[in-house]
């Protein structure tokens, strides 16, 4: 089933059981993948479709953020709201742990030995973690471990 489809159904449930936060949400994510798809000329595949939702994440992590910073608790918990409905439909996280594994087998496959490699490790981990782990995360691991 597609993503598509599968916000559909979940929007017709949001309406029928009232739930605001979560319908608008859900009207979001449909609305960036159908402008993808149109910007595509074409129905989106599941990897573009990944790439639109960790968009939409990336997004509302960096709204967090910044709604904390300005002390601003009331739109840091709508946020922290939509950030919990995004997830649904997201893979599961990859933990520290297997990101480490991924970044180490990345560095010995290239050779990387010192900080200045860095893009070349990204460039081979980042496929491999779309959708599944924050970028942000994967970069404090890479610099960590090329140290």
């Amino acid at each position: 089933m597609s993503l598509l489809s599968t916000l559909n159904d979940d929007m017709k449930q949001a309406m029928k059981a009232k739930d605001k936060d979560k319908l608008q949400v859900i009207r979001m994510l449909k609305a960036s993948i159908q402008n993808e798809q149109i910007k595509a000329g074409r129905d989106l595949n599941e990897d573009e479709e990944l790439t639109v939702l960790s968009r939409e994440m990336k997004q509302r992590r960096d709204s967090l953020t910044e709604f904390e910073k300005a002390d601003r608790e009331d739109l840091a918990e709508k946020v922290k709201t939509e950030i919990a409905i995004v997830e649904q439909y997201l893979p599961a996280q990859l933990s520290d742990e297997e990101i480490r594994q991924i970044v180490a087998a990345a560095i010995e496959k290239t050779g990387a030995a010192s900080p200045k490699e860095f893009g070349k490790v990204m460039g081979v981990v980042m496929p491999q973690v779309k959708g599944k782990a924050d970028g942000n995360q994967v970069n404090a691991i890479v610099k960590e471990l090329l140290q």
